[in-house]
């Protein structure tokens, strides 16, 4: 009765703790009851006169093999743990942990679900991912797109920086703050690379971002620039004789 009352107890208490995950509540909850109804079999059985020093050397021997069995099943608790307590993505997340990337569809204390981005389905073991390193591309409110355009040496850089420049200002989903803007990146081969930046929000992302390179080829164009491609110039010599 007291295991249960306890139980119950802990289970109201964790439920007072901000981004206490659903699934780990019940679990804490249910290791404190066992452990109380342990102590007390234990306890029981004491009062009735059973040596239980020999009985508890026996448990814990095969609770040491038992743990050693299924050490990679416990990894993935622990970390199943460690995943909720830490929360570094929740469900509908878009992360990427070692080889595995995908939207979070579930978290397990066992394993995780996650779905990619052309609909396969993923069953990790939390350990795996835990054991990585976590990006979270939903996390942060705001994401920032970076567009390179090459433009022609002898085109005018300021009419292709203009013409960029207004097509970010012009885009209600690119945002005031921070300000857009342009600059020279680079000056390759056979162009001089422009690159656009400026900063969204992440359910805009994507959309702003194919809109912007779609526009840039035309907002250059239109200002009277040429998106060059790789060019070589090949001189052949004579050899004389």
């Amino acid at each position: 009765m007291i295991a249960g009352w306890v139980r119950s107890a802990v289970n109201r208490a964790l439920g007072k703790v901000p981004n206490m995950d659903n699934t780990l509540r019940p679990f804490l909850a249910n290791m404190v009851r066992w452990v109380i109804l342990a102590f007390v079999i234990v306890a029981v059985l004491n009062q009735f006169g059973v040596e239980t020093t020999s009985m508890i050397a026996v448990l814990g021997a095969a609770g040491l093999a038992i743990g050693l069995a299924l050490q990679g099943t416990l990894s993935n608790v622990a970390s199943g743990v460690m995943l909720l307590l830490m929360r570094p993505f929740k469900i509908g997340d878009f992360i990427t942990a070692g080889s595995l990337s995908g939207t979070v569809m579930e978290i397990g204390l066992f394993t995780s679900e996650l779905k990619t981005g052309d609909g396969i389905y993923i069953m990790a073991p939390n350990s795996q991912i835990w054991n990585q390193n976590i990006i979270n591309f939903a996390r942060n409110p705001t994401r920032r797109i970076d567009i390179l355009v090459g433009i022609a040496y002898d085109d005018d850089i300021d009419a292709a920086q203009k013409a960029l420049q207004d097509m970010m200002d012009g885009d209600a989903r690119v945002l005031k703050d921070p300000a857009p803007m342009t600059m020279v990146m680079d000056l390759a081969d056979s162009s001089v690379n422009v690159n656009l930046r400026c900063w969204a929000n992440v359910a805009d992302f994507w959309a702003v971002q194919w809109d912007l390179r779609k526009g840039a080829k035309a907002a250059v164009e239109a200002a009277g620039c040429t998106i060059p491609f790789p060019q070589r110039d090949v001189h052949l010599i004579q050899s004389g004789g």
